[in-house]
């Protein structure tokens, strides 16, 4: 049977497309050139900066490229914080615990991803605090914005270690009617780099971009600022009833080139002053894969100018994408510094999540440099360990300072903290010194309480902060069942994920025994994220057995 080369004809006919491509895309510069004549030099300037990084693009995929050998794919480049576990800590020695409040979740999605994929997740890509709080929880919520959000503390017994108890804090958000809530005004910062070309990158950042336009109100108004080889704006401020303009410009992102990540920030925040609307929430949202190779990488240059644009009322936003170059240490401290979520997006579902489910609690803050502050009574606890929350410690003296930047709660939020306590008379983890006495003192005015905890935050926009305080009873009363249910499901994702990480402190528990207090508080599930929590957890003890 006779064969022939097909090669010419398949590479000419790739010049041919790639020729009528590139054809089309200058037809479209010129015609975008077109709608800016007349606007302001630095506009102009901008504009045309990212037709130059589109047209270059084009070029690039026009020219005929030799066939590529089957590559090995490299050793995973996911970068994380070594974080070192809480310790125990003895209560005559260091009483007060502080540390700010955290409700990224993007440790949760990102080691989803990888037991999914079918290996355990690295240890230090588990923050058990983000793992808590993925999940959202029924806790009551305040009925006025006079009231913030509500605190609820409650005391049980610890699943994995006989005698200890676990002291749980809820906090819930007031969540506004729809109708009432403040004009979102949002610049999109799009990662557009050679790094993004998969399917799990840019194109589900414009598909998820896409379902949280369709959601948002016709008088918000985003923008899109994209960085690769060079930054430039794509889209200047458009409201959301000129969704076929931000759909348009969506639809024309190309991936290619290196990632000039510091210089898209600074773009970014130029057109979020430049548009500032002191009435509404002025966000810049991140979509990378943290891959940030050329311009100001430095981590303390982007720390200060996030810094500095939070101070004005101008947040950020994290949203992280794929796998293989993620920095998730990098994306974490934009975040952090920028009063903004980190999240990690590998699914739509996930991206339904984080961008429309729970849109207005991402976007629109209710309290900021939220501080909690645990004062234990060592007539009645020997020792006590706080669960995660390791990245976010504060000192003691933090607490009163205003100055100290700290998390903000978003509207709706729920936000979750666990301490592990060992009461005076149960066994102690740490054992007592040959010299030392145990404490008579009877602490008699406060000998009902195992702890004080005390609250502070802000108001958005106000610099003084506002004090909340509650004791935490020793005789509790009866828990209501929407307690008991969201306390054994925060419990048990907590178990879970020391496990997970490799936890010195969960004795013989294991993931069957999670999966089972799981199961046991999985509660309505109106989403279905606690019945994937629990699959999830069956599918790492498969892993773990490999």
């Amino acid at each position: 049977m006779k064969t022939f080369n097909r090669t010419p004809l398949v590479l000419a006919l790739g010049i041919a497309l790639a020729a009528c491509s590139y054809q089309q895309d200058r037809e479209a510069t010129i015609e975008r050139q077109h709608d800016v004549a007349g606007k302001p030099a630095q506009v102009q300037a901008k504009r045309m900066m990212a037709d130059s990084v589109h047209m270059s693009e084009v070029q690039v995929m026009a020219a005929p490229q030799a066939p590529m050998p089957w590559v090995v794919p490299q050793e995973e480049r996911d970068r994380f914080t070594e974080i070192e576990d809480n310790g125990i800590m003895r209560t005559a020695e260091t009483p007060v615990s502080t540390f700010s409040i955290d409700v990224d979740t993007a440790s949760y999605s990102f080691s989803r991803r990888q037991i999914n994929h079918g290996r355990l997740p690295q240890p230090d890509a588990i923050r058990l605090e983000e793992w808590v709080n993925y999940f959202d929880y029924d806790y009551p919520a305040p009925d006025s914005p006079k009231t913030p959000f509500l605190t609820h503390v409650s005391v049980s017994d610890s699943p994995w270690r006989a005698g200890n108890k676990l002291v749980h804090i809820g906090i819930k958000g007031y969540e506004p009617q729809q109708a009432s809530r403040p004009r979102a005004n949002l610049v999109f910062l799009l990662d557009v780099s050679g790094s993004m070309m998969s399917d799990d990158k840019l194109p589900l950042v414009t598909r998820s971009l896409r379902m949280m336009v369709d959601q948002m109100h016709p008088e918000d108004s985003v923008a899109i600022v994209v960085y690769a080889g060079a930054a430039g704006v794509v889209l200047e401020p458009t409201e959301i009833r000129e969704k076929h303009k931000i759909e348009a410009a969506l639809n024309q992102l190309r991936a290619g080139g290196s990632t000039a990540g510091g210089e898209g920030i600074q773009l970014a925040y130029d057109l979020a002053a430049e548009h500032f609307d002191k009435d509404a929430v002025n966000r810049v949202i991140l979509a990378t894969d943290g891959d940030f190779n050329v311009g100001v990488t430095d981590q303390e240059a982007l720390e200060g100018l996030i810094t500095r644009e939070r101070d004005k009322g101008i947040y950020l936003s994290v949203l992280g994408f794929g796998q293989g170059n993620y920095n998730d240490s990098l994306m974490q401290t934009l975040a952090q510094n920028g009063n903004g979520v980190a999240a990690y997006i590998d699914t739509l579902n996930e991206a339904r999540k984080v961008l429309v489910t729970e849109a207005t609690s991402s976007l629109i803050p209710i309290a900021q440099d939220v501080k909690i502050q645990m004062e234990f009574n060592p007539a009645t606890v020997q020792e006590y360990r706080l669960l995660g929350y390791e990245t976010r410690a504060l000192e003691r003296e933090d607490f009163n300072n205003d100055k100290v930047d700290a998390g903000e709660i978003g509207a709706g939020h729920t936000v979750t903290a666990i301490y592990e306590i060992t009461p005076v008379g149960a066994a102690p983890m740490i054992e007592p010194g040959r010299y030392e006495k145990p404490d008579s003192k009877t602490a008699a005015p406060f000998a009902g309480e195992y702890a004080f905890l005390k609250l502070r935050y802000k108001r958005p926009g106000e610099s003084r902060s506002l004090l909340i305080e509650t004791p935490v009873p020793v005789k509790q009363e009866k828990a209501a069942d929407w307690q008991r249910r969201e306390t054994g499901f925060a419990i048990a994702v907590a178990g879970a994920a020391q496990l997970l990480k490799g936890s010195q402190y969960t004795g013989e528990w294991t993931l069957d025994d999670a999966i089972e207090l799981a199961q046991k508080n999985k509660g309505d599930d109106e989403y279905g994220y606690r019945s994937e929590f629990i699959q999830l957890l069956r599918q790492a003890e498969v892993s773990e057995k490999i």
